[in-house]
């Protein structure tokens, strides 16, 4: 086999593993027998946070993992696509419980929800915010590249992080170990993408510029 035929066969087996890993949680939740008998609003909601979730452990690959999963160039513009997939599903589990129940949704927006996972969600959601709001305006604010870079780092590991114990204090449609595997899977994957690309990455290029 040529190299650009291994290469390719690694690629597909790299993205057969990533996609099986992103599609479990999804799946298993979409069977929950708790789904049964439940009103769309709540379906909708439920389900656009479950894909959120499995969207944040493959944000992160996106940028970090190229070129092993596709070009880098493919990888910035895919890594911006994943980003606004993510937000517009955070928004639809918002808008849709919202609808749902009005007062549960306001009560955990201004932190006063008895429910633990409710201050998590919101931190993950206000992060997250932040962030879209920077990829946004970087460019109109002039801000320095490395800076906003570890901005953005800093961001995404809050929303993951908060995102995840959200996810995990909720007994709700996910199953307990794909949901477990998966917050494992994104918190992970968040932090070798924020190594790779603010510390890995940078070193290799210094040092090839010495070696030349």
């Amino acid at each position: 086999m040529s190299r650009a035929g291994a290469d390719g066969s690694r690629r597909i087996a790299a993205w057969i593993l990533v996609a099986a890993i992103a599609a479990v949680p999804v799946i298993a939740a979409g069977l929950s027998p708790l789904l049964g008998g439940r009103e769309l609003l709540w379906l909708t909601g439920g389900m656009a946070g479950v894909v959120a979730l499995s969207l944040l452990f493959v944000q992160p690959l996106l940028m970090a993992a190229a070129p092993p999963l596709l070009s880098a160039r493919d990888g910035v513009q895919w890594h911006r696509r994943c980003g606004m997939a993510i937000v517009a599903l955070v928004a639809l589990h918002i808008g849709a419980l919202y609808l749902y129940s009005p007062e549960d949704v306001t009560d955990a927006l201004l932190l006063v929800a008895p429910t633990p996972f409710s201050l998590y969600g919101v931190i993950s959601l206000w992060c997250l915010v932040l962030t879209a709001a920077l990829a946004a305006t970087r460019r109109a604010l002039r801000l320095d590249y490395r800076l906003w870079r570890i901005l953005h780092s800093v961001l995404a590991v809050a929303v993951v992080g908060a995102g995840a114990i959200h996810a995990i204090l909720i007994e709700g449609a996910m199953e307990e170990y794909s949901k477990l595997a998966i917050c494992i899977a994104a918190m992970a994957a968040t932090t070798a993408g924020v190594l790779e690309v603010n510390v890995l990455a940078p070193w290799r290029r210094r040092r090839a510029v010495r070696d030349t």
